[in-house]
């Protein structure tokens, strides 16, 4: 399990370069100039190159990121533009948040989705399993935003029953559950339509397996048949869709937290996008980074548990 993880790990170092580079490289070809944001819209245009050289923006962009990445190597990852903050405080107020949203949609949806997909393979052709297809349906084709603007005019306007700005608290307050249940709904929302459509084909698969037949011969119950031989198979598929499904949601999340005024990783990328505010908005970039790598070792540590044959590869 260890040496897994060790290469797991080893691999993701030349993926969080490249992303990092890729990054560095867009957020020079975006609109706006650095240096003008930090002389300030009536500074002549001497001052403005000024502090271009400065701050190193008249370099070739291999050049910078170089100098970009021997801050990184020594934990600087540089001052905000706007608030004049370091990056890595800033990070540190928003990411908690964000942290906070992604759980409150994975803790529900993840098992609804598995349990709705389970129950669908198991009443196969019903009206239950129909409904559960278009449920899934429904949630892998509307668009995030459309979801957050539904859910605020029904459980927000129209029975104003959540509010839908900003955030009222950590997650075990009280203020912090109200109004963090309407981002983590619209969140979780995209999640079960795959998760239950890749549990369900992956159950129906497992059960016609010859092992299955030989538990049902046996005299199990259905129940323990699909849970205790049949359930842990099928979650290996599921596993892998959840890592994938994360890293969309980390994506979803922006969209979500600017809907919603939420103060977390994704609003503070968009408003440093529009503001251009280079560093705050590379640190983003890193952060998210990480988030996707971090979830997809954690994927493959369950996927090994699942399946020992992997540990062996």
């Amino acid at each position: 399990m260890i040496e897994t993880i060790l290469n797991r790990i080893l691999v993701s170092i030349p993926v969080l370069f490249g992303v990092l580079f890729l990054g560095f490289a867009l957020v020079q070809l975006a609109p706006g100039d650095p240096a003008r944001v930090q002389a300030g819209p009536t500074a002549p245009p001497e001052v403005v190159e000024q502090i271009r050289q400065e701050m190193g923006l008249d370099q070739p962009v291999i050049v910078q990121f170089g100098k970009y990445m021997e801050r990184l190597a020594h934990g600087d990852l540089g001052r905000s533009l706007i608030s004049n903050k370091s990056v890595t405080s800033e990070l540190g107020a928003a990411i908690v948040p964000t942290i906070e949203l992604m759980f409150a949609s994975l803790i529900w949806a993840i098992p609804l989705g598995i349990a709705m997909g389970t129950l669908a393979a198991v009443w196969r052709g019903s009206l239950f399993d129909r409904l559960i297809m278009a449920i899934s349906v429904a949630g892998v084709s509307l668009p995030i935003f459309f979801i957050c603007l539904m859910l605020i005019q029904l459980l927000g306007v129209k029975f104003p029953i959540f509010p839908f700005i900003g955030r009222g608290g950590p997650l075990w307050t009280l203020e912090g559950l109200r109004h963090i249940a309407l981002p983590a709904l619209s969140l979780g929302m995209i999640f079960i339509g795959p998760v239950s459509r890749m549990t369900r084909s992956s159950v129906l698969e497992v059960l016609r397996l010859d092992h299955v037949r030989t538990a049902r011969a046996k005299g199990l119950t259905e129940r323990q048949v699909i849970l205790r031989h049949g359930l842990r198979n099928a979650l290996i598929p599921v596993v892998t869709l959840v890592g994938l499904q994360i890293g969309y949601l980390l994506g979803g999340a922006v969209v979500t937290e600017t809907i919603f005024s939420y103060p977390g990783i994704g609003r503070l990328a968009v408003g440093a996008i529009l503001s251009s505010d280079f560093p705050l908005t590379q640190g983003t970039i890193l952060v998210l980074a990480l988030g996707f790598i971090l979830v997809n070792l954690i994927v493959d540590i369950l996927y090994a548990q699942l399946d020992p044959r992997v540990q062996k590869k």
